[in-house]
């Protein structure tokens, strides 16, 4: 009790001490004026001037005092309802948090929609109009200079296979921002899920740390948040991303501080009633606000909350891969493989009955194919071939349909194995 007591007459007492230094330093300097023969009626008014210093003294203090009571909130009730005395801002609100949310308010940031479509159509295959909507959606969004809310959250619905997930990385990529990918499975029990993303309140094992998304927020709050299968996430994890997605901020458990999330994108996959919106998707090509309601009321039979649902911005329906969208995909999907093994595919390199192969299986699995299938096909169909090619010394391959397989061709050597002939291959299941 007495350390509280002595806190609250402790001004007072610097006030007394700053008065009584005030007056001595007058006192001296006016007898510093008289020795050095300053004018007499200074000499002769010594007495009054000492008192103006220090009245203007005792008001400076007085001022720093009520400052000091006013920080505190100690101030007698009939001086702080005196409005002269105070920010509007202090009386009003909690000025410090203003100050620190205008502060993250996010900048105008312009980018090229038709560029940006250009990147990610190149490196997303079969996706156009998908690619091209999204790119005029984030431009527009970064372009507001005040946002109370994300850059976007945007919903990535279709069926498995049909490039959500990678025009999340690509569009990271794109717009130089860092990816902070979650697999939402992962998420589907409540407690675990929700403290393992948005931490652990005090007292609870792993409060010492931060989520794995307030983390990922507080060190770059300009990430693309890419959110895989949302909808396989426990509803109390669904919960936590309300107000990241409705008011711009997300808390963390551990000490309550709120993250920003205004300068930051998300995207969220989902695999859920994938026949439904394919056919509403071709229902309403040309109708996007049609087909966002049609959407949002198959996804909300499907099991989405109908407060999820009405804080997406977007909802992008995926057309699933045919045709020489397989076959471009499994061409891309073949060159990255090689490209893993240490080599490089030569120009034309690849058989064309390969991929026609490819593109048959992959439609004989029907609409549950996925791109994931895809790959198993390949590399079940090359891998043991390009070993063998490494193993011989290739650089450069090609790929050649034969009866008992894919044959890896060597197209070009290190030297010291350039007159080698090309080795008998391993073939698949062998």
């Amino acid at each position: 009790m007495f350390p509280a007591r002595l806190n609250r007459i402790l001004p007072y007492v610097f006030l007394a001490t700053g008065i009584l230094a005030t007056i001595q330093l007058a006192s001296t300097l006016m007898r510093f004026l008289h020795k050095s023969g300053i004018a007499d009626w200074v000499i002769h008014n010594r007495g009054t001037l000492g008192w103006v210093f220090a009245s203007l003294a005792a008001i400076a203090w007085l001022f720093v005092l009520l400052g000091a009571l006013r920080r505190r909130h100690r101030l007698p009730k009939f001086l702080s309802e005196r409005r002269w005395l105070m920010d509007i801002l202090d009386r009003l609100t909690n000025r410090a948090e203003l100050e620190r949310r205008i502060s993250e308010q996010a900048e105008s940031i312009f980018v090229d929609a038709e560029a940006l479509a250009a990147t990610l159509k190149a490196k997303v295959v079969g996706q156009d109009k998908t690619c091209t909507d999204l790119s005029a959606q984030i431009r527009r969004r970064l372009a507001l200079k005040q946002r109370g809310k994300p850059v976007g959250v945007f919903l990535f619905a279709g069926p498995p296979g049909a490039g959500k997930t990678w025009l999340g990385k690509v569009l990271a990529e794109a717009l130089g921002r860092k990816l902070l990918h979650f697999d939402m499975t992962q998420f589907s029990a409540g407690g675990f899920g929700a403290t393992s993303l948005f931490g652990a309140a005090k007292g609870y094992v792993g409060s010492q740390e931060y989520g794995k998304l307030t983390a990922g927020l507080r060190d770059t709050p300009d990430a693309v948040v890419l959110l895989d299968e949302i909808e396989k996430a426990h509803s109390d994890v669904h919960k936590n991303f309300l107000t990241a997605w409705n008011d711009g901020f997300i808390t963390e458990k551990s000490d309550g501080k709120q993250i920003n999330t205004n300068r930051a994108i998300f995207v969220l996959t989902t695999n859920a009633a994938v026949d439904t919106l394919a056919d509403l998707s071709r229902q309403y090509a040309n109708e996007p606000d049609e087909l966002r309601r049609a959407a949002v009321g198959a996804l909300r039979e499907a099991g989405f909350a109908p407060e999820v649902l009405n804080r997406i911005d977007r909802i992008f329906v995926f057309e699933p891969l045919s045709g020489l969208d397989i076959a471009r995909v499994a061409a891309l999907e073949i060159e990255r493989m090689i490209s893993g093994y240490g080599l490089t595919v030569a120009d034309g390199g690849i058989d064309p009955e390969v991929l026609l192969d490819l593109m048959a299986r992959q439609q004989r699995m029907g609409s549950a194919a996925s791109s994931r299938d895809l790959t198993r096909a390949i590399e079940e169909s090359i891998a043991d071939s390009l070993i063998a090619a490494k193993e011989q010394g290739a650089t450069a391959i090609s790929l050649v349909k034969s009866e008992g397989g894919v044959r890896a061709e060597v197209a070009a050597a290190t030297p010291a194995l350039a007159k080698a002939a090309t080795p008998k291959l391993a073939q698949p299941g062998s």
